[in-house]
């Protein structure tokens, strides 16, 4: 790798580092940058959960030392979304992705929409749910991005902060918290696999942990300090690229 695409990938890390931390979805921005950086696919992907689960331990420190983390939501989800993913990823050898592109496609302009024209996006409910069943929906939360995570990947934090938010009546803080504690226990999983498989570059990843640290430590301290009015836009902007990559795959430029 040459020294100069090192320096991009290092501004690439931060930036997505930041996004992450603030509103889900940085290995949006991330793992191109590894690819344009000339390295494979599998050992992209294994080195990037290395420094994103450095980077996301760092935002969650943040979080949790201003109480913005519901930990019985986030282990409970944590541990459905372990299950769920490994079936995701059953099912996506099973059928091909492009149906979920072709819902996405429709799915994710509607949810930007919404979040932009939503008035009372990101507050918190003022009646909070019964424990029992904020369990059992953060058991089908965690599932079902879990699910996703496995199938397809992308955006999968975004989602699930906009969940906790929507579905929990988590205030949109508290929901980037709790959401932080769910993405460090399926990158750490994920991490062990692919370091147990040698798809782990740890000489390039050790140099980008810093800036994915960096990254998170900037991108968290914004978002507490600024909550849903740099939340907001930050989120239309993952879907925005979400967008513009399942695009992409699907009708590729010739």
């Amino acid at each position: 790798m040459l020294e100069g695409s090192m320096w991009f990938l290092f501004a690439c890390i931060f930036i997505g580092g930041v996004v992450d931390s603030i509103a889900g979805g940085g290995g949006l921005i991330t793992l191109p940058a590894y690819y344009a950086a000339g390295m494979p696919p599998h050992m992209a992907l294994g080195t990037n959960k290395f420094a994103s689960s450095i980077g996301t331990l760092t935002a969650s420190v943040r979080y949790i030392k201003e109480r913005q983390v519901d930990f019985k939501v986030a282990l409970t989800a944590s541990a459905a979304a372990l299950v769920g993913s490994p079936l995701g990823a059953k099912l996506a050898m099973a059928i091909d992705e492009k149906y979920l592109s072709y819902v996405l496609l429709i799915a994710v302009p509607v949810i930007a929409v919404m979040i932009l024209r939503k008035k009372d996006f990101g507050q918190a409910k003022e009646q909070q749910l019964p424990l029992s069943k904020m369990l059992t929906l953060a058991v089908a939360i965690g599932f079902g991005t879990g699910m996703y995570d496995g199938f397809f990947g992308p955006g999968t934090g975004t989602f699930l902060t906009l969940l906790f938010n929507a579905v929990l009546g988590m205030s949109i803080i508290r929901s980037c918290g709790t959401t932080k504690i769910v993405n460090l226990s399926s990158n750490v999983a994920a991490l062990v696999t692919y370091a147990l498989s040698g798809n782990v570059m740890f000489e390039v990843g050790i140099r980008c942990t810093i800036f994915a640290i960096l990254g998170n430590w900037v991108g968290s301290g914004l978002a507490l300090k600024n909550g849903v009015k740099i939340v907001r836009p930050i989120m239309v902007v993952v879907m925005v690229i979400l967008l513009g990559k399942i695009a992409l795959e699907m009708f590729p430029v010739r």
